[in-house]
């Protein structure tokens, strides 16, 4: 990776502060479209369901089932899966209710960002190798597309925080609802017809997404 796009990734550890949660917990549609991400996630709700599923099941069973019934392995086997599957669906009932949807849409617009970011790096391998012609003059502006748009994108996940927090605290930080679309849209209008071309496109559809939530952010003090 060249080292203008070191450091451009949101990672998410960043994510975790800038939001106050992780983004595991948050439930998406869009990780769960995507098959890997939809495999991991259950992998980890299922990991963390068998051990909850244990704990309460081994409690009931040593306090209640085996006083009574002396020995009842068939029964804390049946009572184990039936707290597994109950647990399973009330977690993901519990995180499609209370995910907040601003913070879903930012997360998803994150995620769409990351995607730019892969495909740059991808044209720089192909440059490289003399498979893909390039103007280096567009990917300075497609490089400083992404700085701007990671901008909006922290500022946004910041807003949508302090939001979810204390609404009144919003309105005393309106430095926070500063945004850099005009900047993206005006590189975007001057670049050439090319794959960087369709990056600052993508870059400057994200960032009018952004500006959208934003927006509403605003709307809603």
């Amino acid at each position: 990776m060249q080292p203008d796009l070191i450091g451009l990734e949101i990672s998410q550890g960043e994510l975790r502060r800038l939001t106050g949660v992780s983004p595991n917990q948050v439930f998406r549609p869009a990780v769960m479209a995507d098959r890997q991400q939809r495999v991991k996630f259950w992998q980890n709700e299922i990991s963390l369901v068998f051990v909850i599923a244990a704990v309460i099941v081994g409690l009931v069973y040593g306090l209640i089932i085996l006083p009574v019934m002396s020995s009842a392995i068939p029964l804390g086997i049946i009572l184990f899966i039936v707290v597994a599957i109950a647990l399973l669906i009330g977690r993901s009932l519990w995180r499609r209710l209370t995910s907040p949807k601003l913070l879903k849409k930012l997360l998803d617009a994150v995620d769409q960002y990351h995607t730019l970011v892969i495909a740059v790096d991808v044209n720089d391998q192909l440059a490289i190798s003399g498979n893909l012609d390039h103007s280096l003059h567009d990917r300075d502006k497609v490089i400083t597309s992404l700085q701007l748009l990671r901008k909006d994108l922290v500022q946004a996940l910041k807003c949508e925080r302090v939001l979810r927090d204390n609404k009144k605290l919003l309105g005393n930080q309106q430095e926070l609802f500063v945004n850099n679309f005009t900047n993206i849209q005006t590189l975007k209008e001057s670049s050439q017809a090319g794959e960087y071309s369709q990056i600052l496109h993508q870059s400057w559809q994200i960032a009018l997404d952004v500006q959208v939530e934003v927006q509403k952010l605003q709307s809603s003090l």
